[in-house]
């Protein structure tokens, strides 16, 4: 695996960060939710996130929208949406990672803010899907990479 830097260069005394490298969940998904949860506070952003897990309300759809149905728990110009698990729980895992991050950093965790949410395509690994009368069908396993940051928020 290569080591690759942040996007966005933030510094400062006030800014918390965390990356994950080559998670497996799919790229799409995660660009959507990052979308979502980006200029949003994180303790909000965990909770909708558990409720996307429990299938109780939907991330919308902005960009990979083509054939997504509309979803009830969804209001608003965009009721295109959908619950992706996989990658609500990788992101639940990096903001709690950014959360003790930023405790870490002697900041206070109530008032953090997402000022920066990203997530990347990583490698695809090559893989075999097997078929009938002995054949096999190519397929590439796809990782993405994500990564916030935070910023204090003085009240």
């Amino acid at each position: 695996m290569a080591r690759t830097d942040y996007i966005m260069k933030l510094e400062g005394e006030n800014i918390a960060r965390a990356k994950a490298n080559e998670l497996n969940c799919s790229p799409k998904h995660a660009i959507e939710i990052a979308n979502f949860i980006r200029h949003k506070d994180v303790d909000s952003a965990l909770e909708y996130l558990h409720q996307v897990v429990a299938k109780k309300k939907a991330i919308p759809f902005r960009r990979f929208k083509h054939n997504v149905a509309h979803q009830k728990s969804l209001t608003g110009v965009v009721c295109q949406g959908r619950f992706p698990v996989k990658a609500s729980h990788e992101y639940i895992r990096l903001l709690e990672s950014v959360k003790k991050n930023a405790e870490y950093a002697g900041l206070s965790t109530e008032n953090l803010e997402i000022v920066h949410a990203a997530a990347n395509r990583g490698r695809s690994m090559k893989a075999i899907f097997p078929r009938a009368m002995g054949r096999a069908t190519p397929k590439a396993r796809e990782t993405v990479t994500i990564e916030v940051i935070v910023r204090e928020v003085e009240e």
